[in-house]
């Protein structure tokens, strides 16, 4: 079996042949889209990005909403893309399935865990394709793959029909090349018209853009303020009084307590093999106190009530997506936990929050793309997307 597809960069599922022919008609007709391998088509076991959980799973009885919502808009799905494992990673490097090319960057990591999606997107295998993010995973291989990607507002789109990891962090999210074909892909998922729109007032988040690379820094300088131009009205803050650290420390065992609540069913009863670092998260998940729990959800809540007072109507959070570009592929683990973690320093603020948050593919570092990101209150997912295709398409 295999995705029906010419795929030179290993972004597709080699063991599905799951294809769905688009309608005939509507807003997305002769258009072509790939769905991460954690989005049930009917008749088609969802993989997960693990042997074993395929394994022990049955056939879909349903396509999933989102999927089936685009195939009737006229798109066909083209196939299944990898993702890291059961989307518990960030980097895109699959134990059992392999690292999907990086087009924009060979040789260097996709990003995870909607690792293959952006992969088929940023190598015109596919026009768009679906992915979910739930700590970065649309998120980080948009900027790393230098397309557009967008995390939605938590609870906006359904998560049916998917592969669920932290049912408080999940949401549905998708990539496309150009700022024209993602608005017209979010035309059809939120099932309203997308507006012309501009924020009236943006934020430069100060703290966010000390976490990142001096290089990273110097490559959005111009682009952020090109986008301020736009905007008009400008303030540069920090947003945590407390350090972003301490924001990441929060959504790390509340995440990480969800995924536990998932997975620890199967993992119980199937004892399945994992990529060492996925294990690892796990074991750690499985020992995340109530007292921890306590303490990350109170500041939860501080998180929230903080943003809420800069989150007017109209304004947008300016921040890099990722701290840097694309590392390079194959490195040791144990290489890679501080760039994680420093990857969770900026992507937490979107998560504790619920918010919709956009990255932009403005800038590179020495030819290699890094995303710039706007983040709004939750419900301002269209504004993001309006404003995103009036200005850059």
């Amino acid at each position: 079996m295999a995705a029906r597809i010419d795929d030179p960069y290993g972004a597709f599922c080699t063991d599905t042949d799951a294809y769905l022919e688009g309608a005939a008609e509507g807003p997305l007709a002769g258009l072509t889209f790939a769905a991460k391998d954690i989005f049930d088509v009917a008749g088609h076991t969802t993989g997960g990005g693990n042997p074993d959980w395929k394994a022990s799973q049955a056939p879909a009885a349903k396509t999933a909403p989102h999927v089936q919502r685009l195939v009737d808009a006229g798109a066909t799905m083209a196939g299944k893309t990898i993702t890291d494992e059961i989307t518990r990673g960030i980097l895109g490097e699959n134990a059992h399935y392999g690292t999907p090319v990086n087009p924009r960057a060979p040789g260097r990591v996709p990003g995870g865990s909607s690792s293959g999606s952006a992969s088929a997107v940023a190598g015109g295998l596919v026009d768009f394709a679906l992915g979910s993010d739930t700590g970065g995973s649309v998120r980080v291989p948009a900027s790393f793959c230098g397309l557009y990607g967008m995390r939605t507002t938590h609870g906006r789109l359904t998560l049916d029909g998917m592969l669920m990891q932290a049912r408080s962090f999940d949401t549905v999210g998708w990539f496309a090349r150009d700022a024209e074909m993602f608005a017209k892909v979010a035309a059809v998922m939120f099932e309203t018209d997308i507006p012309n729109a501009k924020p009236t007032r943006m934020i430069v988040a100060d703290d966010a853009f000390e976490v990142a690379d001096s290089a990273v820094r110097e490559a959005l300088e111009g682009p952020m303020e090109a986008v301020g131009d736009l905007i008009g009205d400008v303030t540069t803050m920090r947003l945590s009084d407390v350090g972003l650290d301490e924001w990441r420390a929060y959504q790390q065992p509340l995440q990480s307590r969800e995924a536990w609540e998932t997975a620890h069913e199967w993992v119980d009863r199937c004892n399945p093999r994992f990529g060492y670092d996925v294990a690892r998260r796990l074991v750690e998940a499985a020992e995340v106190t109530d007292e921890t729990i306590a303490t990350a959800q109170a500041g939860r809540e501080a998180v929230q009530a903080r943003m809420a007072e800069l989150l007017g109507p109209g304004t947008v959070v300016c921040l890099p997506t990722a701290p840097f570009p694309a590392p390079e592929a194959g490195q040791p683990q144990s290489q890679m936990w501080d760039r994680r973690s420093r990857i969770i320093t900026l992507t937490c603020v979107a998560g504790l929050l619920g918010a919709p948050q956009m990255s932009l593919p403005l800038a590179e570092v020495e030819g290699v793309p890094i995303g710039l990101s706007l983040l709004a209150a939750p419900g301002e997912d269209e504004m993001l997307t309006g404003f995103a295709r009036d200005a850059f398409a």
